[in-house]
């Protein structure tokens, strides 16, 4: 996992259907080459979490399981 500022223009962001409906839990997510990006959709232009595909794909089964 890596954290970056990363250039979100022409990504397809969508929010998790998890996240709190208040607006202020909000997790975004957009699929990139070979990495899932995360980043806080209040901080759009902020930090962006880069984690490998099959990783992410792991940590989803996971969840799934529980």
């Amino acid at each position: 996992m890596s954290l970056a500022r990363q250039v979100a223009s022409d990504l397809a962001w969508f929010k998790s259907s998890y996240s709190g409906g208040n607006a202020t839990e909000c997790v975004e997510c957009a699929y990139a080459p070979s990495r899932t990006l995360i980043r806080d959709s209040k901080r759009a232009d902020g930090l962006v979490l880069s984690v490998d595909t099959e990783a992410w794909r792991r940590f989803i089964d996971a969840l799934h399981q529980r």
